[in-house]
């Protein structure tokens, strides 16, 4: 591998959208690091990207554990000299109304979803600026810029992901460290089958899924990354984010009636 070729970590860099990234960033000239939890699709997808050439590596990684996100971050930065791209993407879903849930189901996606983020941002983020330069891309969600009733859980994880993000983005300036958040709708990934549902039938939920139009992992991918050289601080690659301002502001009563549908249409779901 050349030396000057650039460096980037993708957290859940085995699928979906982490997937989409890693390829991409392959196809710009930038030596990968697939950090994900599941060996099996890191392991194949590692000798996808590398069937020409060597342009990747896969890494076993389990974002909640701080040690060893500590560990992974620090010894690529050793081993390679620097540290261009760090992509706290790996995450999870969650749909149940709150008096459903449990402490141990908030536990759960808090884990991954915000402390796995902040994790890598901690580590990722103290190497940057010791460098000089270096871009933190956070994958939060369009559930992180409004409501988003039966999935207040993951809303608040992505919430919270949104404020971390844009707040450090300013923050980083003076030390040449970009920072940005990814906040896509509906893309058409893995992560909504595979989400817990709390006594909600998953069937009737994968059926309102499937009646809005996805976009393709791929395109994310080439979108989020014209973002990230744009150095946007919030990067939603669909007009949703200029629709919700406006729908907040100017149509509070249409605003309402839609997240109350949201709970009328969800709670048909229901088990019991």
């Amino acid at each position: 591998m050349e030396g000057s070729k650039k460096i980037a970590i993708v957290t859940g860099g085995a699928s979906g959208i982490g997937k989409a990234l890693c390829s991409e960033l392959v196809y710009q000239n930038v030596f990968v690091i697939i950090a994900d939890i599941n060996d099996a699709e890191g392991k194949l997808f590692e000798k996808e990207l590398n069937k020409n050439s060597i342009n990747s590596r896969y890494i076993y990684l389990n974002v909640t554990d701080f040690k060893s996100v500590e560990g992974v971050i620090t010894d690529i930065f050793k081993e390679f000299g620097r540290l261009d791209y760090l992509f706290n993407n790996a995450g999870i879903a969650m749909y149940g109304e709150l008096y459903d849930m449990t402490i141990e189901d908030w536990i759960d996606i808090m884990d991954v979803n915000l402390w796995g983020v902040i994790n890598g941002t901690q580590i990722g983020y103290l190497i940057m600026k010791e460098q000089g330069y270096g871009h933190i891309v956070n994958t939060a969600s369009a559930a992180g810029l409004g409501p988003t009733p039966v999935s207040s859980a993951y809303s608040t994880t992505k919430h919270a992901v949104v404020g971390l993000t844009t707040s450090l983005h300013y923050e980083a300036e003076d030390f040449g460290v970009k920072v940005s958040t990814l906040c896509p709708t509906f893309v058409d990934t893995p992560i909504f089958e595979e989400a817990r549902a709390i006594n909600l039938n998953k069937n009737v939920i994968m059926e309102q899924f499937k009646k809005q139009k996805m976009m393709s992992p791929q395109k994310l991918a080439k979108l989020t990354l014209d973002g990230v050289h744009k150095n946007k601080a919030i990067i939603c690659p669909m007009p949703l984010r200029r629709t919700m301002d406006i729908f907040f502001t100017l149509f509070p009563q249409a605003h309402k009636g839609l997240m109350r549908l949201v709970c009328k249409v969800s709670r048909k779901a229901r088990i019991s």
